[in-house]
């Protein structure tokens, strides 16, 4: 999950892609490049250990939009682990909150 919240705050789609499950992954990315990506903040885990091939991270990502604005993207992302590399499955996204 870090590693993905520093990929998006870098601004490397192709990283979120080659992490992403081949079968929910969308064909491009389009990152919002006027975004701040400030703080992230995980809120709980569910399994995701040495041992387990799936695990769960609820986290908040705070950001900042080009004008200013204070952004929170809250998500409960789901994760498998595919030849010992975990992979974004998906996640009960919300909308960007202010």
């Amino acid at each position: 999950m870090r590693s993905r919240y520093s990929a998006f705050a870098r601004g490397l789609a192709p990283y979120l892609l080659r992490t992403w499950h081949p079968s929910t992954r969308p064909a491009r990315l389009d990152l919002d490049a006027g975004l701040t990506w400030r703080a992230l903040q995980i809120v709980d885990t569910v399994s995701g250990g040495p041992d387990d091939d799936t695990g769960v991270v609820e986290f908040r990502a705070i950001a900042r939009s080009a004008e200013g604005e204070r952004q929170v993207q809250h998500e409960r992302s789901t994760f498998t682990r595919v030849d010992g590399h975990w992979l974004y499955v998906d996640g009960g996204t919300g909308p960007l909150v202010r």
